[in-house]
C-alpha cells in the first residue's frame, strides 16, 4: 500500500516565481519504497500571478481563496492533504537533498515523536549559505524544551519551523497553524512540543531564501506592539497545553 505525504505551501503573487525552485528541490527527494509526496500550493489570494508558475505535475494540487496570510493558506490547505505525514515548504525556500527521507526515518522509528525539524541554511541573494552556530544536538528535542529556551532567548525558537514535518492528525488537532499576522508557524512549533516529543536532524534540510520582497523582512513584521502581542499569545497557548497535560494518543 502507497503511503503519502502532503506537501503544504502558502504562496502569494511576489513569491510565485520561487515555485519552480522548489519544485526541484522536491522532484529531486529520494523516498523509501511505497512512499509518495502530494504538493499542495494555496496561494493566498486570488490573483492571475500565481498559476503560470504551478508546475504542471498530476501530484501537484493548486487552489486559491481568499487572502489571510500564510497560516490561513496553509491551513486551508489540509483539506487537500492526503496522508499521516505533513510537510510544510514555503514558496521561495528549497529542501535539501534527504531532507524528506530524513524525515520519515525520525517519525516511523520512534512513535512517542511527534514531529520533527532539520538545520537551516540562509540562502542569500548572491548565492552563498550561512548557518547558525547555536543549532541544538541531533536527537530528540523533549516535552518543554522549544518554550524554555524561546523565552529565555527574546522569543527566538532553537529549531526553524520552516523545516517542520508532523503526523498529521496532530497538526489537525491543535487546529493547524495560529490566526496570527506572522509568528503563526513559531506559535504551533510551541503548541507541538507543549504536546509531544519533537526530533531535530544536524542535517541540513532546508535552504531558507533570503530576498528583498519576503513578508519576515517587512517592517510590519519587527512592529514592537504588535511583536509583543504575538509572542503573549504564543506563549499563553503553549503553556495552557502543557498544563492540561494533554497528548496525542500514539505519543505516550
Amino acid at each position: 500500500m502507497t503511503r503519502h505525504i502532503c506537501i503544504v505551501t502558502a504562496v502569494h503573487a511576489p513569491s510565485a516565481p520561487f515555485l519552480q525552485d522548489a519544485y526541484k528541490s522536491l522532484s529531486a527527494q529520494e523516498l523509501p519504497d511505497d512512499w509518495e509526496w502530494h504538493w499542495v500550493i494555496q496561494e493566498d489570494g486570488r490573483t492571475d500571478a500565481v498559476a503560470p508558475h504551478v508546475p504542471d505535475d498530476t501530484r501537484v494540487t493548486f487552489r486559491q481563496g481568499r487572502p489571510g496570510g500564510p497560516g490561513v493558506a496553509r491551513t486551508i490547505a489540509l483539506a487537500q492533504a492526503e496522508g499521516e505525514y505533513v510537510k510544510v515548504l514555503d514558496a521561495d525556500d528549497q529542501l535539501a537533498p534527504g531532507a524528506l527521507a530524513r524525515d520519515v526515518a525520525a517519525l516511523e522509528g520512534d512513535r512517542t515523536i511527534g514531529w520533527a525539524t532539520s538545520r537551516v541554511l540562509d540562502h542569500l541573494p548572491d548565492g552563498s549559505t550561512v548557518g547558525f552556530a547555536e543549532d541544538p544536538d541531533h536527537g530528540p528535542i523533549e516535552r518543554g524544551a522549544v518554550l524554555d529556551h524561546w523565552t529565555a532567548n527574546d522569543f527566538r525558537a532553537p529549531v526553524h519551523p520552516a523545516t517542520l514535518f508532523v503526523r498529521r492528525d496532530l497538526l489537525v488537532a491543535l487546529g493547524g497553524w495560529m490566526a496570527l499576522p506572522a509568528s503563526e508557524d513559531t506559535g504551533l512549533l510551541l503548541a507541538l512540543n507543549s504536546v509531544s516529543r519533537g526530533w531535530f536532524s544536524a542535517e541540513v534540510g532546508l535552504l531558507y531564501r533570503k530576498w528583498e520582497g519576503q513578508v519576515t523582512g517587512q517592517a510590519a513584521h519587527v512592529d514592537a506592539a504588535e511583536r509583543r502581542a504575538r509572542m503573549a499569545v504564543v506563549e499563553e497557548r503553549a503553556r495552557a497545553l502543557a498544563s492540561m497535560r494533554w497528548h496525542h494518543p500514539g505519543l505516550g
